[in-house]
């Protein structure tokens, strides 16, 4: 018989899951929700693939466009995944280099849902010719985990 999360009544009307919600002004208005996770002592991979992120370059204010990968594994909890799209969505309005979007939303998530080990893979479509790719990871992977490739070509041009 499978285990439910057990979530009380009132941390359920808290979350934006169920409920119509505007999206965030910015990231840092973002409220980014957490549900138990179901099988807390089973260490397993959640993916999280984002290929139509936004934001604005913050010098010139034309909009920037990422693929990004989201891997973890959980720990307590999980992150709630209508709050992160609603988090993600956050950014078109929000000017910020690439590296810093990435590793905010990584540090945000590792903040927010305390994973066991977070990766984050940020493919950036070119600017001025040149795509840039941002990685970073929390610490090393529990043991036995399969983590599948990330699954995103690096970029080629015409050539």
């Amino acid at each position: 018989m499978s285990r439910k999360p057990r979530i009380s009544k009132a941390a359920a009307q808290s979350l934006q899951l169920g409920h119509q919600v505007e999206t965030p002004a910015s990231p840092d208005q973002a409220k980014v929700d957490r549900v138990p996770n179901p099988h807390p002592g089973t260490d397993y991979l959640v993916r999280f693939v984002a290929p139509e992120f936004t934001t604005l370059c913050p010098i010139t204010g034309q909009p920037d466009f990422a693929h990004l990968v989201i891997d973890y594994v959980p720990g307590q909890w999980l992150v709630e995944s209508k709050a992160l799209k609603l988090y993600l969505t956050s950014f078109r309005n929000h000017g910020g280099f690439h590296e810093e979007c990435t590793i905010s939303i990584a540090k945000r998530l590792v903040k927010e849902i305390k994973p066991r080990w977070l990766r984050i893979g940020g493919y950036w479509y070119p600017r001025g010719g040149i795509p840039i790719d941002v990685f970073w990871q929390t610490g090393k992977l529990p043991g036995g985990v399969w983590v599948p490739d990330q699954g995103v070509a690096p970029y080629r041009g015409r050539g």
